[in-house]
């Protein structure tokens, strides 16, 4: 892929966009609903009033079948009576023990909650039913070293329906593909401050996008729990993989720790001041409470990383679950990260599920099954391009005047329609372009109802809906025809353009400048003339 560096190249040493963290999601489809799992007692001739004792004899056999196999790697199941940093004590195990036989590391057993089913007896009919209801049962964690993934963990709930989640890390995973390549590289915790050849790299993180999900989970979920998949009989349906929660990380590696941290507030500061969606800012230290004067929608707070630098800071934004972030990694790496769990509102070009090999494709729902997981990896990396391409106006001089002049004169559509000036500094033409520039917006883009809420307020008039609406359409062929903005081919929604986000950021920082001293009036207007953000 592509990156967008929006630095002097002189003190990059390289890029690098692949997965962070990836957790992904087995479950027997059959198993998950209340009718799904009375098919399936009916089909193992389980009736309701022994489905208690049932259940109990299948989770028995997954205990000791579990426990069994870790005794002949050479490991015990170790019991976590309270909350414990998983991580941590794997590291632990890891340094004092080293990696036992066929890659096991730790088995971790822990009683969590989970949503499972029960068997109640309803009142008024007098009969049994199944319902489900959330419970705690015990689950297993199994951190092993995998040939080709590195190391990971598999948990697996050991009650119905059985859920099984994989979590992997993507940089781990890079870093046994360059071992097999023969690409030197130094790696610091989950980043890598320099790699030999990183469009080589960069090659083997694309990679990771195009393999046989289904295939590769299947071998990992084999080897935690052997039993797992012929755990209710021979006829037990296979696991179906979706994906809970990606991590995409684009990540800038300067040349040394002085040239980010000369840079790193000033990116900060903007993200602040113009992106107005700030989340959250991680100081090395003590927890506190958000700063004033931020978007309502988002919270602020310090933690603590020992696997930072002495002081770093993250800028987050979240929008309807997903995050963005930006923050520096050991002082030397700049990462921009994407993370979604949440695929409501995203698009795949695909075809229906039922439709025939030959049926023509359409922009449908992005589903979380992991046939969708190299289109979730695009709209990542666009959104991180989109964020770096505003933080490219940070270190590049334009003067102002060559993005605004077009914008103050009439223009003309792809159609020939004739669209008014921009006003840039007056209040509404101000208000309309913030408002498409808000950060909620990065991800999925901004739809006309979006905008119809923000600029007239919530209404239950069905002619003043439509009225409005009719207002913001016009806002919206306007910005088009200025090239301020771009519709996303299939749907409702617009993104900002190039155009648009480096205009808009040299506004905002036009209006919030201050006045430069009246004794060097002829330097400051000759500095006003150039765009610096």
């Amino acid at each position: 892929m592509d990156e967008l560096v929006p630095f002097d190249d002189r003190c990059v040493v390289g890029t690098l966009s692949g997965f962070d963290r990836v957790r992904l999601r087995g479950t027997v489809s059959l198993l998950m609903s209340v009718g799904g799992l009375l098919a399936f007692l009916s089909q193992v001739s389980v009736l309701l009033k022994d489905f208690g004792s049932y259940a109990e004899q299948v989770t028995t056999r997954l205990r000791k079948s579990l426990e069994q196999r870790t005794l002949e790697l050479g490991r015990k199941v170790k019991y976590l009576p309270g909350f414990t940093d998983k991580e941590e004590l794997v590291a632990k195990i890891r340094r004092e023990e080293g990696v036992g036989r066929e890659g096991l590391i730790a088995v971790l057993s822990t009683l969590e909650n989970c949503q499972s089913f029960d068997i109640y007896r309803n009142a008024q009919t007098h009969q049994l039913e199944l319902q489900r209801k959330p419970r705690k049962c015990l689950h297993y964690y199994v951190y092993f070293d995998d040939a080709t993934f590195g190391q990971c963990h598999v948990r697996i709930q050991t009650w119905f329906p059985f859920d099984v989640r994989v979590l992997l890390n993507g940089r781990e995973w890079l870093a046994r593909q360059m071992d097999h390549a023969g690409i030197g590289y130094l790696r610091k915790d989950n980043c890598f401050p320099w790699i030999e050849d990183f469009a080589k790299a960069q090659e083997l993180c694309d990679r990771q996008r195009r393999i046989d999900w289904p295939c590769s989970l299947r071998r990992l979920l084999a080897f935690a729990s052997p039993l797992q998949q012929t755990l209710l009989g021979d006829s037990m349906p296979p696991y179906y993989w979706t994906s809970e929660q990606t991590e995409w990380a684009t990540d800038i590696a300067f040349d040394s720790v002085n040239s980010l941290a000369q840079r790193y507030p000033t990116l900060v500061r903007h993200g602040l001041e113009h992106l107005r969606c700030v989340d959250a800012m991680r100081f090395l230290g003590q927890k506190i409470p958000a700063h004033g004067g931020v978007h309502g929608r988002f919270a602020g707070e310090v933690v603590t990383d020992l696997k930072t630098r002495p002081e770093g800071m993250c800028l987050r934004h979240i929008v309807n679950g997903n995050k963005l972030k930006m923050y520096d990694k050991h002082g030397q790496v700049l990462r921009i990260e994407t993370t979604l769990n949440n695929t409501a509102g995203l698009k795949v070009f695909r075809r229906k599920g039922d439709a025939p090999p030959d049926a023509p494709r359409e922009w449908l729902p992005l589903r979380k099954g992991v046939a969708d997981l190299s289109r979730r990896a695009e709209l990542s990396h666009a959104a991180n391009q989109r964020d770096l391409e505003a933080l490219k106006t940070v270190a590049v001089h334009t003067p102002l005047s060559d993005l605004t002049d077009p914008l103050s004169q009439p223009t003309k559509d792809a159609r020939g329609r004739r669209h008014r000036a921009l006003n840039l500094l007056a209040p509404d033409d101000a208000r309309l372009l913030n408002l498409i520039a808000h950060g909620d917006w990065l991800l999925t883009g901004f739809r006309n109802r979006d905008l119809r809420a923000e600029w007239f307020g919530r209404s239950d008039d069905t002619t003043e809906l439509r009225r409005q609406s009719g207002a913001i359409s016009r806002k919206l062929l306007l910005l088009r025809a200025h090239g301020l903005i771009r519709k996303i081919e299939g749907t409702h929604r617009y993104l900002l353009t190039k155009l648009g986000r480096q205009t808009i950021t040299a506004l905002q920082s036009t209006r919030l400048a201050k006045p430069s001293p009246t004794h060097n009036n002829s330097r400051s207007q000759q500095q006003n003339s150039e765009l610096t953000v």
